[in-house]
């Protein structure tokens, strides 16, 4: 969200940060992650999905990046929220010829979503996510959605709430495991099923 520069993820999370310090500023915060991604000096100015949300680097040192993110971003996201120790979802820009094993991703919150319930199925776990009316309004059942970062299916679609699967090994590598009733996660809906159905509608009203 922060940079200029197109850059593209698929939400299939290897890595994660730990938030060691938030700095605020009159115009956003610089926010510091630890993490063991590798990074060097070469990467500033690289974008990095953080949360879902498309941030650029401004600085490495050692295991420690740092971010900048404005008062849109933050009013857009949960890092509105954010507090030292969270564990963030980070994921590289997809480099060309890599493999997409998730969907295509912007780095562009449509908004959040607050957990309000999950439950054991068989060796996985339903979350149970409520949303408002414009973001459940652009949802598609079986279409991708990115949670925090990560590449998902919808799996029902109910007033004003939907659900999702999570598999064992995407609780182990990403930081929804850590989620509990009442967290606050960040939205980016499938850009595909967005302007598909977009389409449509204003197909409708012709």
């Amino acid at each position: 969200m922060e940079t200029k520069l197109l850059s593209m993820f698929n939400g299939i999370i290897y890595k994660t940060g730990i938030i060691s310090r938030i700095n605020k500023r009159k115009d956003g915060v610089n926010i510091f992650f630890d993490t063991s991604i590798k990074l060097s000096a070469n990467d500033i100015g690289k974008s990095i999905s953080c949360d879902g949300v498309c941030l650029t680097l401004i600085s490495v040192k050692k295991k420690k990046i740092e971010f900048f993110l404005s008062k849109e971003s933050i009013s857009r996201s949960n890092f509105k929220y954010a507090k030292v120790g969270k564990k963030v979802n980070l994921e590289l820009p997809l480099k060309k010829g890599q493999d997409i094993s998730g969907h295509i991703c912007q780095g562009h919150v449509d908004g959040t979503a607050k957990l309000i319930n999950k439950f054991k199925k068989d060796k996985a776990m339903i979350f149970e996510f409520s949303v408002k009316k414009n973001i459940i309004n652009q949802l598609v059942n079986k279409a991708s959605i990115l949670i925090n970062g990560v590449s998902l299916t919808v799996s029902k679609i109910l007033r004003n709430k939907f659900q999702i699967w999570l598999i064992p090994h995407t609780l182990k590598l990403t930081n929804l495991s850590n989620l509990s009733n009442g967290d606050v996660v960040n939205i980016e809906i499938d850009i595909l099923s967005k302007y598909v159905k977009k389409y449509i509608n204003e197909k409708k009203k012709i």
